[in-house]
């Protein structure tokens, strides 16, 4: 039988956990992209004809184009591998034809258990009627027209200036000139650092495209004019990294978009305890290049800028690889990372930072509760604050803390504006400003535009993207809110808590048959098993046709108690208070949420702005919980 995991190089792919590995650490790919490496893996040194191809992941009878499709996929895979498409080392093209995939293949040790099939569409459940089968047909249809939408996205042309008169600038991901491609974490690292230092220099004037979207560009081969129309930028950085040692070699040119004119270019050998000189020298060139105004403050940053312990450094970077995978075993991975960097240099203020954020989202991730890590984050973050005042993602921390943990809103308001003040082109800073203080308070049109400057950093972002839609919902702007989940689907089709919200907005509004489906979706997409999440949406269709309203939450509270939900399903005391909120049972709901408050969970910030807690408002203890998280009107 064919093996369960294939090795080639340093690479793992591993058909049962159905994800790819480097070097022990999970890859980030899609559901199609990986389906398709699977399949040109299993027919290693063969031709895999792009026929065959649209056969086996979408179905003999898709009325749809797949060619751009496949071309997609398959530039997703050779980003994931690194594999260059001019001098392949992986997957070769046949023009006309189709792939093969070229590599000693090493089988895992188990080669007894066939290989899973590729998802299969939804009518294939057990025991769906002919209708059924058609509405979970229609399913699969519209989530391959959303890949096919994905795949052939168009991007709106923005203007190389803000409405603010900032000139936006990106950094392109530096190019790792070394022959081992285990340097990738440190040339990303030196890419993001760069995006940090360039973000700071004169806020009023340069913004910096975040690194979310900055590295959507690894290994694309376009030009700087078209990158520059997609993200909105007026100049473009590039650059290479070559470590020998402990000596490091930096080229960089600056591009200006319109012309393609190069207005600068250098090269920099520096000993690697010198990389925070380094990126100065570089950020000072920049500067002078583009005519920026840079403070006395800043320059005497920019001079004071010292030596550090590369150990420790490389550590850090090391960290922030993993805490840029956003999962749970990454978080983990990346705690140790930089604990270590800590270790080695107890005075690196950038590892307490990035330990810091890492546990400020353990909770959203399943690491741990709030109540661990809560205070983890706030320690780490005054202990990075201490050392160096100037870290933006450090009082980031300490507003999400006072505002989610200490309801310090005062505290957390005072925070977030010093983040903002000190790195105006951090995203994330505008991104928690918005949905950790200024929505909780109701102060929703700020809210939307601090949301709305974040998704202009970052425009590929799909958290910040999708997160814009749930501040349209407190804000009781339905529409504007279905518009940015769809808006958020043409992005990435596969994002499954994107359609965990838009079901959510559409329960909420009455559209209940539409809110299943993207239920059905949100399910398949988080690793559901197929046959069980469209099983699971015939009986919430059934119960609603037969009670309505009711009917349908009545059953969405029964599978609220089942292991199998999707992330930010009503699974939590807070979700199943929405649940008992919609269905009427105002006690029974305050009784989950102060379930909630005594687990510390960090949804209590948003009491005061959920829709299904609008008709709670009256109960004195549903009162009581708003003082207790301090949202009673008066404190403010």
């Amino acid at each position: 039988m064919p093996p369960k995991t294939f090795r080639f190089e340093d690479f793992e792919l591993d058909r049962v956990a159905f994800e790819l590995r480097r070097a022990g650490r999970v890859v980030p790919i899609e559901r199609i992209p990986l389906e398709l490496l699977f399949l040109l893996v299993e027919h290693r040194g063969e031709l895999v004809t792009r026929q065959e191809i649209q056969e086996r992941i979408w179905g003999k009878h898709v009325f749809v184009d797949t060619d751009n499709a496949i071309n997609t996929a398959v530039r997703k895979i050779r980003l994931a591998l690194r594999d260059n498409p001019e001098s392949p080392r992986f997957l070769h093209t046949v023009p006309a034809k189709g792939y093969r995939f070229d590599a000693q293949i090493l089988q895992g040790p188990s080669a007894d258990a066939s290989i899973a099939a590729p998802l299969p569409p939804p009518s294939a459940a057990v025991g769906v009627g002919p209708q059924q089968r058609r509405r979970a047909l229609w399913i699969g249809l519209a989530a391959i027209f959303l890949f096919v939408a994905y795949s052939t996205r168009m991007y709106v042309s923005q203007r190389t200036k803000a409405s603010s008169g900032k000139v936006m600038l990106v950094v392109m991901p530096f190019v790792n000139m070394n022959d081992d491609p285990h340097q990738d974490y440190f040339v990303d690292g030196i890419t993001e650092e760069m995006i940090a230092q360039l973000g700071s220099l004169d806020p009023a004037h340069l913004g910096v495209i975040a690194r979310t979207s900055s590295m959507q560009y690894k290994g694309a081969h376009k030009n700087a004019a078209q990158i520059a129309r997609e993200l909105g930028a007026a100049y473009l950085l590039e650059g290479s990294v070559r470590c020998d040692g402990q000596r490091i070699r930096v080229t960089a040119q600056l591009i200006q978009a319109s012309d393609q004119t190069h207005l600068w270019a250098d090269s920099f050998d520096r000993d690697l305890n010198d990389i925070l000189k380094l990126q100065s020298e570089v950020a000072r060139d920049i500067a002078a290049r583009i005519q920026l105004t840079l403070t006395e403050q800043t320059r005497r940053r920019l001079n004071a800028a010292s030596s550090l312990n590369a150990a420790s450094y490389e550590a850090y970077l090391q960290g922030l690889q993993s805490w840029n995978l956003r999962t749970k075993d990454a978080f983990e991975q990346a705690i140790a990372d930089f604990n270590r960097a800590i270790q080695i240099d107890p005075n690196y203020a950038p590892a307490y930072s990035g330990l810091a954020r890492t546990y400020m989202l353990a909770p959203v991730f399943g690491l741990s509760e709030p109540l661990e890590a809560m205070p983890r984050a706030r320690n780490a973050a005054v202990r990075a604050v201490a050392i160096n005042g100037s870290l933006s993602e450090a009082h980031t921390v300490l507003g999400f803390v006072d505002a989610h943990f200490d309801h310090d809103w005062r505290g957390a308001e005072r925070e977030f504006r010093r983040a903002i003040e000190l790195n105006p082109s951090d995203a994330a800073s505008h991104f928690f400003y918005s949905n950790s203080y200024l929505s909780p308070l109701g102060r929703h049109e700020e809210a939307i535009a601090e949301m709305k400057e974040a998704a202009r950093l970052d425009p590929f972002s799909l958290p910040i993207q999708s997160f814009l839609g749930r501040t349209f919902i407190w804000a009781r702007k339905y529409d504007e809110a279905e518009a940015q989940f769809q808006k958020t689907n043409q992005l990435n089709a596969n994002f499954a808590i994107n359609h965990e919200r838009l079901s959510h907005l559409y329960a909420s509004i009455g559209k209940y048959e539409e809110a299943i489906e993207e239920e059905t979706r949100a399910r398949i997409l988080s690793g559901e098993n197929p046959k069980s999440a469209v099983a699971k949406g015939e009986q919430l269709r059934r119960a609603y046709t037969a009670s309505g309203a009711r009917g349908y939450w009545l059953k969405v509270l029964e599978f609220s108690g089942k292991k199998e939900n999707p992330p930010e399903g009503y699974s939590s005391s807070s979700g199943v208070a929405i649940v008992l909120a919609n269905l009427g049972e105002k006690e029974k709901a305050v009784e989950s949420l102060e379930k909630a408050c005594a687990e510390r969970s960090l949804f209590m910030t948003e009491l005061n702005i959920e829709p299904a807690f609008d008709d709670l408002k009256s109960s004195p203890r549903f009162s009581d919980l708003l003082r207790r998280v301090h949202l009673n009107p008066e404190l403010f």
